[in-house]
């Protein structure tokens, strides 16, 4: 009889950490958006090989990838308040949950698990995204590019995350939605799952336990306690 490495996890896990964009927030759409506006103003085009470069990366380091990509002659700074200005209003027009979000959150309170967010985003963006949802308050903490030196995919952020748990990283899930977010999952030691969108569909997730349909995947509950 073979064992189930799903069920077997459950007996393990005391946590779940989640990525923001495109795993709480459909906020991968909205980058898309805005960095095709900003490239569009120039006469350049933000098209998938783009995409997936700056796909999970830290804000500064996204960015700094789109300029080199089309070798733009413009200060970081200021590229950076552009995208960031196109940004503000998508969200105050078009921000919403991915699917199964508020439901497994629900879940996650009943089984009283504790929970919490690991970010590649500003402080400030985390918290204004999450506010606006109204999830920020479920967290138990929020990780962000400010709280460390070296972005996904190094593990540092999800390592930190471990440490603010008091737990071991395999005795924590993480939902990622990008190879890179997966990378830096996977390269600490922590129990990760996939949550793919349309923009990261096709990315390699080479380490994950399995590769959910969306948050509301019956898997997922099925591995935690």
């Amino acid at each position: 009889m073979t064992s189930n490495p799903i069920n077997e996890s459950a007996a393990t896990l005391r946590a779940v950490v989640f990525d923001l964009d495109g795993v709480l927030a459909n906020t991968e759409d909205l980058y898309e958006q805005a960095c095709a506006a900003v490239l569009d103003r120039r006469g350049r085009t933000y098209d998938e090989p783009l995409r997936e470069q700056m796909m999970g990366r830290p804000a500064a380091d996204a960015i700094q990838i789109m300029i080199d990509s089309h070798r733009l002659d413009e200060p970081l700074d200021a590229v950076i308040e552009e995208c960031r200005e196109v940004m503000e209003v998508l969200l105050a027009t078009s921000l919403a949950p991915m699917p199964g979000v508020v439901e497994l959150l629900d879940r996650l309170k009943a089984a009283e698990l504790p929970i919490a967010v690991a970010t590649s985003a500003l402080r400030e963006y985390a918290d204004f995204v999450l506010t606006r949802l109204d999830i920020l308050h479920r967290f138990r903490f929020v990780l962000t590019s400010e709280d460390i030196s070296r972005g996904k995919p190094d593990p540092e952020v999800y390592l930190l995350a471990s440490e603010r748990l008091d737990l071991s990283p395999s005795q924590i899930m993480v939902l990622e939605d990008s190879a890179n977010g997966c990378r830096a999952a996977v390269a600490a030691g922590a129990f990760t799952v996939a949550v793919p969108n349309r923009h990261t569909a096709k990315h390699d997730f080479s380490g994950a336990q399995f590769i959910a349909e969306t948050l509301a995947d019956p898997r997922i509950l099925a591995s935690l306690p």
